[in-house]
């Protein structure tokens, strides 16, 4: 069977070896995406759960700060080095203008800065983390057609062969068509696993994008009652 389908696309027209050929190039790209994801958000999820056992057991921003810094992966690992950070430099900023001294406007601005700091963490790895993943997307709702317009131009070649042979009988025709009918078979084998795994990972996205946010909550209810407790 597997060298009867190679057979049917080597003897294929020129149109339908390159919408073949397209729809390899899609599957091959489309793998690659599946795995690499498959990969890195195995490695997310897990460098994240043994990040946050550690920042839970930190005695202070700076021990956690410095349990972030051993991993690369973590979408809360980044988020709580780029918060970590943002305080650090408000907090220069406010003791070279104002010495020792924090005032309440001082806090609330401090606050309010470390919400937009966490909030535009959350975007970069969201951002990171969905890369390509729109690959699938298209992928799995434009081969289908790929494979079709195949099978279509497969099928009208046929017909201007029957034409030329003046003949119609099943051994002029079914060469031409089941090589056409190739093409929609290839296109739905490149789209059906393209579709699954978007769906997949984009519900994996949604459940790490809800760990991040529930994390930046947690880290800026943290430094709220650290400011409180400090009055």
């Amino acid at each position: 069977m597997q060298l009867g389908i190679l057979d049917m696309i080597l003897n294929a027209g020129a149109m339908v070896k390159f919408v073949m050929f397209l729809l390899l190039a899609f599957s091959v790209i489309s793998w690659t995406i599946i795995l690499m994801k498959h990969k890195l958000y195995r490695k997310a999820q897990k460098e994240s759960r043994g990040f946050l056992e550690t920042f839970w057991k930190c005695a202070n921003l700076a021990e956690a700060n410095r349990a972030a810094r051993k991993v690369d992966v973590s979408p809360e690992a980044a988020i709580f080095r780029l918060g970590y950070s943002e305080l650090q430099k408000i907090s220069k900023s406010f003791t070279a203008e104002n010495g020792a001294e924090e005032t309440l406007d001082m806090q609330l601005a401090t606050m309010d800065n470390l919400k937009r700091t966490l909030r535009k963490a959350e975007n970069i790895e969201s951002s990171r983390l969905s890369k390509a993943l729109p690959f699938l997307a298209t992928t799995g709702s434009s081969t289908p057609f790929i494979g079709l317009f195949g099978t279509v131009w497969g099928i009208m070649t046929s017909f201007q062969e029957i034409g030329l042979r003046g003949s119609a009988s099943l051994a002029v025709v079914a060469p031409g068509i089941s090589e056409a009918l190739v093409a929609t078979a290839a296109g739905l084998a490149v789209a059906i696993p393209a579709v699954i795994f978007y769906n997949h990972y984009s519900n994996r996205l949604a459940a790490i994008e809800s760990e991040m946010q529930s994390f930046s909550a947690d880290l800026l209810n943290l430094v709220e009652r650290d400011l409180i407790a400090g009055n």
